[in-house]
């Protein structure tokens, strides 16, 4: 087993996340397997209770795992499946020592930080790198490490230690770093002074960056390279520049012009490696598709406006990979996306009486789009102005997607104004609401919030006499059930569904069961959809999530072209992305599970991982 760390210095949020990814995807071009994981050095156990407007959205995984972001960087660029215990944390890594020293597997030691806590950050590590996360269902040949926050950061010491020792073990020629820095450009000049203190910081930490990848918004200068390269100790061709781009999908492009392949081929000794030929020539046609879909949206005119009606969007990253979706989306359309921002709560009546200015901005703002979005949350904050924004796309016939949260309140505002329902409302909102169109799901556990959501991949079943229905069509026709993702704790109540269906709403999705609403579509509109899953989870670059594709495509006036060439190239197949055998693994453990976070449910790296906590928002 190879690994590739990537460390960060002088700033949090730098990129490593990005760089990581790209390196994995030249890595799978030249025929590698890979996997990932990442350190977060907080305390959480997961970061399933975290705010989205503090540290971005949570992402969940097929077994229900809810994770970083960056995660979601690595299935999208990379086309795998990763598992919960990808994500190691501060807290997660801490209470699986102190459960192991209450089982007594210390023999009555005196249980520290090192070597107990290291050693069980480096066995995590080499136990999660081993699983299989591909459709080839073999052992990976390289494993990703991305490290989170800055190299000097207190809570990373213990992290840093084990990666120290985690380089000893693994030994010469399988162990390569990859230190991202920052160089500020003041007055025109390039400065290196923070790259030269990160590299000494880290050195001085234990580790030894093999390469140094530079943050920079704009491209290095041969004499910044040689600078860096004199005071850092390390080769010109060592130092990466990742200056500024227009998409993070060139970042893979712009690494392997500077030679990243030959210097990970050297360094790594590949060359007395044996490679498949066929997956050789695999990562060959994935990168040829790659480099003819991110190049060609540079040349694209034609742009499609979607307005996105949220309630966290002071922090684009609350929604990463919503924002992700619509772009694999419009690159399909040959397309360039406009996203509007538009904060849920301006477009409500007391923003008119207190920021007029601001109530009109952000109704203009949808109005004008070609399309509208409203995504998952929590609270009641917005909510009002979520729903009027979900009557303006059913009245004026504009393209529409609700996520999550977004089905639930097209189905009140369904309720209110067309079924004569005024009361209407989701027990979330208003507990004592004359008609709780949305409820509570009964088997969720109200005091403990976190795991405690209906989480990871879960079957859709589409209904009989839903052929006409245009979410069926891009899924395939022929398709009787889809496995989407998940993270709810709150459904529509079938208590009232005959009265909304006799209104015309359809709801041509539904659970295994047939128990819970999963999709909801209006026949005479152009694309009036709800789920309740969350597709951006499975949205990959060279394959857009079917929801997204939808309000993108009908939103740029190229639905039925759209269906049509999706019709043409889907096999029918009902797996979510690359890893079909543990698609189909994940689905029948956690189909029928309930519980919360707990040793038994994944976080002991000793056991393998139980049905998966299914409480959450």
């Amino acid at each position: 087993m190879k690994y590739v760390l990537v460390s960060g210095g002088v700033i949090s949020g730098i990129g490593k996340g990005v760089i990581a990814s790209s390196t994995g995807l030249l890595l799978k071009t030249i025929g590698l397997k890979i996997s990932a994981a990442t350190i977060d050095p907080y305390m959480n156990v997961d970061a399933g209770t975290m705010r989205p407007t503090e540290h971005g959205e949570v992402f969940v995984l097929d077994d229900g795992g809810e994770v970083d972001l960056d995660l979601g960087n690595y299935e999208r660029y990379l086309n795998i499946t990763l598992t919960r215990e990808s994500n190691i944390t501060t807290g997660k890594i801490y209470l699986h020592v102190i459960e192991r020293e209450r089982r007594g597997d210390y023999l009555g030691r005196t249980v520290q930080v090192v070597p107990h806590l290291t050693d069980a950050i480096q066995d995590w590590i080499e136990r999660v790198a081993k699983v299989p996360v591909d459709d080839t269902g073999e052992e990976p040949d390289v494993c990703i490490i991305e490290l989170g926050g800055t190299v000097g950061d207190i809570e990373s010491a213990p992290f840093i230690e084990a990666m120290r020792q985690l380089r000893r073990r693994a030994g010469k020629d399988d162990f390569i770093q990859i230190h991202v820095s920052l160089v500020p450009v003041m007055s025109g000049e390039q400065k290196t002074k923070p790259t030269q203190q990160a590299i000494r910081e880290a050195r001085g930490a234990g580790l030894h960056p093999d390469l140094i990848a530079c943050r920079c918004v704009m491209p290095l200068k041969q004499s910044t390279t040689d600078k860096l390269s004199m005071f850092c100790e390390v080769e010109p061709e060592q130092v990466i520049a990742v200056h500024d781009v227009s998409s993070t999908y060139h970042v893979p492009l712009l690494l392997e012009e500077q030679g990243l392949i030959p210097l990970l081929r050297s360094l790594f000794r590949l060359d007395l490696s044996v490679i498949s030929p066929t997956l050789r020539e695999k990562g060959q046609r994935t990168w040829q598709e790659w480099k003819s879909l991110t190049t060609e949206q540079d040349r694209l005119f034609d742009s499609v406006s979607i307005a996105l009606v949220g309630k966290y969007t002071n922090l684009q990253d609350s929604y990463l990979s919503v924002i992700k979706s619509l772009e694999h989306a419009a690159m399909r359309c040959n397309r360039k996306l406009n996203l509007v921002w538009v904060d849920a709560s301006n477009l409500e009546q007391p923003t008119n009486h207190e920021r007029s200015v601001d109530y009109h901005k952000a109704w203009h703002s949808m109005c004008t789009a070609d399309g509208i979005l409203v995504p998952g949350g929590f609270g009641q904050r917005g909510t009002e102005g979520m729903i009027a924004a979900a009557r303006w796309a059913r009245q004026n016939k504009i393209p529409f997607l609700g996520v999550c949260l977004g089905m639930q309140l097209a189905v009140i505002e369904f309720a209110r104004n067309v079924c004569s329902m005024p009361g209407a409302s989701s027990v979330e909102l208003e507990e004592a609401c004359v008609d709780p169109v949305v409820i509570f799901m009964p088997e969720i556990d109200k005091m403990q919030l976190g795991g405690t959501m209906r989480l990871g991949l879960r079957p859709t079943v589409f209904q009989d006499g839903s052929e006409w229905s245009k979410m069926r069509r891009l899924y395939g026709a022929d398709r009787q059930q889809i496995l989407e993702r998940h993270r709810h704790r709150y459904e529509v109540n079938p208590a009232y569904v005959d009265r909304l269906t006799a209104q015309g709403i359809s709801f041509v999705g539904k659970d295994d069961k047939g128990e819970r609403m999963e999709i909801l579509e209006l026949r005479d509109h152009p694309w009036y959809v709800g789920v309740q899953f969350h597709p951006e989870y499975l949205s990959r670059v060279l394959h857009p999530s079917k929801p997204y594709l939808g309000l993108v495509a009908a939103s740029a006036g190229c639905l039925d072209e759209t269906m049509r060439s999706t019709a043409a190239t889907d096999d029918g197949s009902i797996t979510t992305s690359g890893n079909a055998h543990t698609n189909a693994v994940t689905v029948n453990k956690i189909v029928d599970g309930v519980g919360g976070i707990s040793i038994a449910n994944g976080v002991s790296p000793g056991s393998a991982p139980s049905t998966p906590s299914v409480v959450g928002h």
